[in-house]
């Protein structure tokens, strides 16, 4: 458990004022979310069947939450990591036309989650998908598409300040691009968590570019799944965080595999049974819509419109009970 306390630390906002801030940003949000990126909102579901394939890996050691039922023997359940498979397959199911998509609310249990001031073993996401055309797998939509991103969170900067002043955390004016090659040539010595903050206190927001596959040193500057991002393609949202002297990462995004590059990276991670599952099989078949997509954290959004110390403040979760009685001598308030 590892636990930052900062110092003179000032909620601003009662538990009250807080659940009702968290109610106003999540609504608010997705609705500006939506009309933005041009995606209607869907129902999602919280298990999958294990057999489908559907179900993020996340980094591949993480183990989903998993039961049987008694109407399905032989089958084992989980509870989502998150939807990174299924929203692609559900933009073909509904059939959805380029340049649409559709947002979901993810509610997912990630057991194996090391819990610190901004991870939760409950993870609760505005997961996205969105068609695009074969052609549009570039740098360039990619691009295009966290900037609109980005303008929906400076939007709601502004509403919050507007309904609580007292609170809101304010953010910077532009977003910029960098790829994890470059923070490598740049700190060669510093883990890569020290080059995200870095350099999110150099220039206060980054998109971190191209996460998944190895750097010139031979190593991964971090752990993404093999069959969902184009590890060539995709990255993280990043802000400076003042509150706790951290970068705060706000969305994972990426345009999606195709065929040649899930094969590659499926190689690359050991991994190659997975093309056996049905979902893998629909995409070396060019079977599922070409996409982008990603998850933005909804605490996380929270946490940064209101400056606050602790995702506990912002999320009902379950904690360590040394974790809350710090955090509650310090004066931050766990839900």
């Amino acid at each position: 458990m590892q636990l930052i306390i900062p110092d003179h630390y000032d909620p601003k906002l009662s538990v009250r004022e807080t659940q009702d801030a968290i109610r106003y940003i999540r609504e608010t949000f997705q609705d500006e979310f939506g009309k933005q990126l041009n995606l209607s909102r869907v129902s999602a579901p919280m298990m999958l069947e294990k057999s489908t394939g559907l179900n993020d890996n996340l980094n591949g050691y993480e183990t989903p939450v998993s039961f049987t039922m008694k109407e399905m023997p032989g089958k084992t359940i989980e509870i989502v990591h998150s939807l990174a498979k299924w929203k692609r397959w559900a933009l073909g199911h509904f059939g959805f036309e380029p340049h649409t998509g559709l947002y979901t609310n993810m509610n997912a249990i990630r057991k194996d989650e090391d819990l610190d001031n901004i991870h939760s073993i409950y993870v609760d996401q505005w997961d996205w998908e969105k068609v695009i055309t074969k052609e549009e797998r570039t740098t360039e939509t990619l691009k295009a598409t966290v900037r609109q991103i980005f303008k929906v969170l400076k939007h709601m900067e502004h509403e919050v300040w507007y309904k609580y002043p007292q609170a809101v955390h304010k953010l910077p004016d532009e977003i910029r691009f960098v790829t994890t090659q470059e923070l490598e040539d740049r700190w060669p010595d510093k883990t890569p968590k020290e080059r995200e903050d870095a350099i999110c206190k150099e220039l206060g927001c980054v998109f971190l570019m191209q996460i998944g596959g190895k750097m010139k040193s031979g190593k991964i500057h971090d752990g993404r799944a093999a069959d969902y991002d184009d590890w060539k393609l995709n990255g993280d949202i990043l802000f400076w965080y003042e509150p706790l002297q951290k970068a705060l990462e706000i969305s994972s995004m990426g345009v999606r595999v195709d065929a040649k590059s899930m094969a590659a990276q499926l190689k690359e991670a050991g991994q190659e049974e997975r093309l056996a599952l049905p979902y893998h099989k629909a995409i070396m078949a060019e079977k599922l819509p070409f996409s982008i997509g990603g998850g933005i954290g909804q605490s996380r959004v929270c946490m940064l419109l209101l400056g606050k110390a602790h995702v506990g403040e912002v999320q009902a979760s379950v904690w360590p009970q040394e974790m809350i009685d710090q955090c509650e001598a310090a004066g931050i308030h766990i839900l």
